[in-house]
């Protein structure tokens, strides 16, 4: 047998206390307050961002707060949980929105049940808690129609006329926007050796960041034969050192605007966040597998939820606009 298998991590079903310096697992017994430094981490290990990690411990905190920090996991049920619940909406005289309560709801999900899968819990208590996800407002988001009218406009700014010179900006944002779903931080952060050339009929885009939290979100997508050829005249036309785009964030959106109006769409409507989701709407409706959307996104699993979620609403709310026309 090879000496170099890694140890289990809650060897026999129990966690270890890291800051223990003897040998007493961390079972069932332990409080609410001992079991989040562990859970804490677990969550960075997963790639939980900074913000849900933040939250989660917050909620896990509130939810010992109301129970007493010395209760031990293994003490709570599905009613305490419910009541905690209805504590919250009910009877603590704080606000709590739709959509902070689907979260505290997922983060009680999520906590349990890693109790229960590395063993500390022989049941999941929150199994039989309900789920009441938040319906957050559907956005206005440009139909196929109008990206094309769009993309027709600034194809005619890349080719020019006697009035404007030929300009592929517009036509390169637009259209990678489209095709990828990034977001403008994502896209601010692309550089030219982050596009993947090797095989010109099928280019690949690198999504990469710096922080190392982070890096659970990056992913390869896809780009068209046909975006090398507008990169390579948007590359003749600026002096890119290092970013591909050259300007500020603001000056992206101003091109977006001003495409916008030309081509007689709504104010907004070419947002970033509106073609990240006309993006993904494209891909759902083409029934794409969701956790190959999911991963185009960069979304986590916990996210996911939200969205596909929406994106279903989207698509119904779309498939009832086609049919009343």
């Amino acid at each position: 047998m090879s000496d170099n298998k890694q140890p289990d991590l809650f060897p026999g079903g129990a966690l270890q206390s890291e800051e223990s310096s003897d040998a007493n697992a961390f079972n069932k017994n332990a409080s609410i307050q001992a079991a989040l430094g562990l859970f804490e981490q677990h969550m960075q290990d997963k790639g939980f961002s900074f913000n849900t990690v933040k939250a989660f411990a917050s909620d896990i905190r509130l939810l010992a707060k109301y129970l007493g920090v010395g209760q031990p996991v293994g003490g709570i049920g599905t009613k305490n949980l419910n009541d905690f619940l209805s504590w919250l909406r009910y009877e603590r005289g704080v606000p709590c929105s739709d959509k902070s309560y689907a979260r505290r709801v997922t983060t009680i999900k999520v906590f349990f049940g890693w109790l229960h899968e590395t063993g500390v819990l022989a049941t999941n208590p929150s199994a039989a808690v309900i789920q009441l996800t938040a319906k957050s407002p559907l956005p206005t988001l440009p139909t196929p129609e109008s990206i094309e009218k769009a993309l027709a406009v600034t194809q005619a700014w890349r080719v020019g006329d006697e009035q404007r010179k030929p300009d592929a900006r517009p036509h390169l944002l637009l259209s990678l926007l489209y095709q990828t779903g990034v977001k403008k931080s994502e896209a601010m952060n692309i550089v030219p050796n982050h596009i993947d050339q090797q095989n010109p009929e099928q280019p690949i885009l690198f999504i990469r960041y710096a922080n190392p939290r982070l890096r659970n979100k990056e992913r390869k997508l896809p780009l068209t034969p046909e975006w090398l050829e507008i990169m390579a005249e948007y590359l003749s036309q600026y002096q890119v050192t290092d970013t591909l785009f050259t300007c500020t964030p603001r000056n992206l959106e101003y091109i977006l605007s001003d495409v916008a109006e030309e081509a007689g769409l709504e104010k907004g409507m070419l947002s970033f966040e509106n073609l990240r989701w006309a993006a993904a709407l494209k891909d759902w409706e083409a029934k794409v597998e969701p956790d190959e959307v999911r991963q185009k996104l960069g979304l986590s699993k916990i996210t996911w939820r939200e969205t596909k979620a929406k994106l279903e609403r989207l698509l119904s709310a779309q498939s009832e606009a086609s049919s009343a026309e």
